[in-house]
This record gives C-alpha cells, sequence and structure tokens, in this order.
C-alpha cells in the first residue's frame, strides 16, 4: 500500500508538468486505494484525470509559477509560441505605453484647454470691467457735460435777463430823459410864449399911449396904462431846456 501511495505521488507530480495530471488529494488517493483489484487507481503505471469541475491554471514551466489558484498545469512552450507571446506582450506593452501616453496627451490637451478657457474667461471677464469702466467713464463725462450746458446755459439766461433789465432800465432812463427834456423844452417854449405874449401887450400899451393918450377920452386909461408900465416887471427869465 505504501507503495502505491508513493508511485501515485510521484505520478501527481509528473501530471503537473506533463499536463495530465491533477493537484493531490490524499482523501481521494485514499478512498481509490480502499477499492477493489479492479479499481483502475491501484493499477501500476496509471495516472488519474484532474477533475473537469476545478479550475485549471496553464503555465510555461520554463517561467516563474503563479500559484495563484487552479490545478497547476505545466507544459513546454515552442520557439514559435514565444516569439508570439513575446510579441504579444511587447504590443500590449506598446498598447499601455501609447494609451498611457494618449491619456497623458489628453490630460495635458485638458488642462492646456481648461487653461485656455479660464484665459479667455478672463480676458472676457477684463474686456467686461474694461467695457464697464469705460461705459462708466462716459456716462459720468456726458453728466458733467450736461451739468456744464446746464450751468451755460442758466448762466446765458441770467446775464440775457440782466442784460435785457440793464437794457430796458437804460431805455425807461432815456425815456424819461427825453420826457423831462421834452417838458423842459415845452416849459421853455410856454415861457417864451408868455414872455412874448407880455412884450406884445407892454408894446401895445405903450403904442395906445403914445397914440391915444393926447385924446381927452382916453387920457384917463392912458394915464392908468402909464402907470402899469411904470411899475417894474416881476417876471422870471424863462430857464433853458437843456
Amino acid at each position: 500500500m505504501k507503495k502505491n501511495i508513493a508511485f501515485l505521488l510521484f505520478a501527481a507530480l509528473a501530471a503537473g508538468c506533463s499536463g495530465t495530471g491533477g493537484r493531490f488529494d490524499p482523501e481521494t488517493v485514499e478512498k481509490r486505494d480502499s477499492g477493489t483489484a479492479a479499481n483502475p487507481v491501484v493499477q501500476e503505471g496509471f495516472v488519474p484525470p484532474m477533475d473537469d469541475r476545478r479550475k485549471v491554471s496553464e503555465q510555461d514551466c520554463s517561467r516563474p509559477v503563479d500559484t495563484g489558484g487552479g490545478n497547476l498545469k505545466c507544459r513546454e512552450v515552442t520557439a514559435a509560441e514565444r516569439r508570439a507571446q513575446l510579441e504579444e506582450e511587447e504590443r500590449q506593452a506598446r498598447a499601455r505605453r501609447e494609451a498611457q501616453e494618449r491619456a497623458a496627451r489628453e490630460r495635458r490637451e485638458a488642462e492646456e484647454r481648461a487653461a485656455r478657457e479660464r484665459l479667455e474667461r478672463e480676458r472676457a471677464e477684463q474686456a467686461a470691467l474694461a467695457a464697464a469702466a469705460l461705459a462708466a467713464r462716459n456716462a459720468e463725462l456726458e453728466r458733467l457735460a450736461a451739468e456744464r450746458r446746464r450751468l451755460e446755459e442758466e448762466a446765458a439766461q441770467k446775464a440775457r435777463a440782466e442784460r435785457e433789465a440793464r437794457e430796458k432800465a437804460e431805455a425807461d432812463a432815456r425815456a424819461r430823459a427825453l420826457a423831462a427834456q421834452e417838458a423842459r423844452e415845452a416849459a421853455e417854449r410856454e415861457c417864451q410864449r408868455l414872455e412874448l405874449e407880455r412884450n406884445e401887450g407892454r408894446a401895445m400899451l405903450e403904442n395906445f399911449v403914445a397914440t391915444y393918450g393926447k385924446v381927452a377920452e382916453f387920457k384917463e386909461p392912458a394915464g392908468h396904462i402909464s402907470a402899469f408900465l411904470g411899475k417894474p416887471r416881476k417876471s422870471k427869465p424863462c430857464a433853458p431846456a437843456s
């Protein structure tokens, strides 16, 4: 029995590298070993087949073995398979590098695009601020210009009103002066007219006395007239108009 168990252990290890055996299970071997002579497990040189329900990890025996799980199945790899495997690994490595480079390039392009967008936003914000500042400055200039125009218009209206008032006052003064001048001239003319009438009256009286004073019936009035003419005159000279 010990001989059969040692043989089964050797067969299991050989099957692990030849691809025809499975993972060794002492309980299974022991159960199979306890059968009759017809049981193939106890026959000399027979290797039991692998359990199809178990996972198989097929690996290259010339490389380090990964015992991550499953039945270990080693096999010899041909030069063509090795070249194909190396080419596939190089292709996968190149694909990974290209993917990494593409991802780095896309990340760099995304960062550059984000930087450009941020710069454009900042420029747009600065342009908006500059436009708002310019609009505010123009509005302030317009307000100042409107205020200046209003003050100038008020000053012009005030100057015009003052000029009109001055011109009216001057016109009124001229009118008053003219009226006063005309009044003085009229008074002078009236005074001269009265003086002329008085002179003419005295001349008529003097002429009457000289002509009719010797007539008897006119002697008495002629005497009164002569007495009147002999009195000093109280009339004042006419004041000049200018």
